[in-house]
């Protein structure tokens, strides 16, 4: 008898071109791991709406996280990949969740306080967000969510929700699981800090050749010359050598040997990084927008399904529905 597979739901943003650090931390783990599970892909454009207010932007974005993910490794038909927009109960049930839940609740949520502190305008949204990533993940009876270290109290505010609500109308919502990638360290950028577009230190994952080697080669290093031993500890470098060089062990020799400079530990880096991901690029490009867009039109379609039946039930649960 087959075992039934858990259910899996991700959370795509459609926040630009994604960089390395991306890459490594979400794209490349859930590849090597969603036919594990019955896998869903969202692409939240929603969420996206709470700082982004340009809709020819937000529009190509949403095209480009797809092809991302298509093109790292995802199978349209092995996955549900959707938008959150075509699928209005996500919002409808994110109302009735904000109806259960507190101010002093929502204020503790770590996201909205380190974005308001970096300048973000604090709108309605970014407040309630918490909730509609809830109703997101609920909505499917979700078992797992992926996610990173500093992103685990959104699936605890998840499991609050499911829980006020089954305390107060009988039980609904399973609750989920957080799946916290440990073994992905913090992706450096070019710079030390995280790898993010709010540091400008990224390298691009499907940037040309040329755009990859040029942010490579601006990797910061210390004042060590050619012939000296480095350390592969503290080297910036180094630390992306452990993600793309199949080479590893003779690298790390050559750095205690000193029988490699910086320069050379960077021209070789972007060798490999660009060997990597050529080939996606490659399959990225045979993409077409129409394409695109039909494997989200697919996904809507499952996704609607599931999303009604829940809807069906919650309706009924909290007392509106009457025919």
């Amino acid at each position: 008898m087959a075992v039934e597979k858990k259910r899996l739901l991700t959370g795509l943003q459609p926040s630009g071109q994604l960089h390395l650090g991306n890459y490594l931390g979400a794209l490349k783990p859930f590849v090597e791991s969603y036919n594990e599970y019955e896998s869903y892909l969202m692409v939240v454009d929603y969420h996206a709406l709470t700082s982004l207010k340009d809709p020819a932007q937000l529009r190509e974005n949403i095209i480009d996280v797809v092809a991302d993910y298509v093109a790292a490794g995802v199978n349209p038909s092995q996955a549900t990949i959707f938008k959150q927009s075509d699928v209005p109960e996500h919002t409808e049930l994110a109302w009735i969740f904000e109806c259960l839940v507190t101010v002093p609740f929502l204020q503790q949520s770590h996201a909205y306080k380190d974005k308001i502190a970096k300048g973000l305008e604090a709108n309605a949204g970014l407040f309630n967000y918490p909730m509609l990533m809830a109703a997101d993940i609920l909505m499917y009876d979700t078992d797992i969510v992926p996610v990173g270290a500093d992103q685990r109290q959104h699936v605890e505010y998840a499991r609050e929700a499911a829980a006020k609500f089954n305390l107060a109308y009988g039980q609904t919502f399973k609750e989920p699981k957080e799946k916290i990638q440990e073994t992905i360290a913090t992706i450096p950028g070019t710079d030390g800090k995280k790898m993010s577009k709010s540091y400008g230190n990224t390298i691009p994952l499907f940037g040309t050749d040329d755009a990859i080697r040029t942010a490579v080669m601006s990797i910061k290093t210390d004042s060590k010359a050619v012939g000296e031993p480095l350390d592969p500890a503290t080297d910036i470098a180094f630390q992306l050598h452990q993600h793309f060089s199949p080479n590893l062990a003779e690298v790390q020799k050559r750095y205690m040997d000193g029988t490699i400079g910086y320069k050379e530990s960077k021209e070789l880096l972007a060798n490999n990084i660009i060997a990597t991901i050529s080939p996606m690029r490659e399959k990225r490009a045979a993409l077409s927008r129409e394409a695109i867009i039909q494997i989200l039109k697919d996904g809507a379609e499952v996704a609607r399904a599931r999303a009604s039946v829940k809807m069906k039930e919650v309706r009924e649960k909290v007392g509106v529905a009457l025919y």
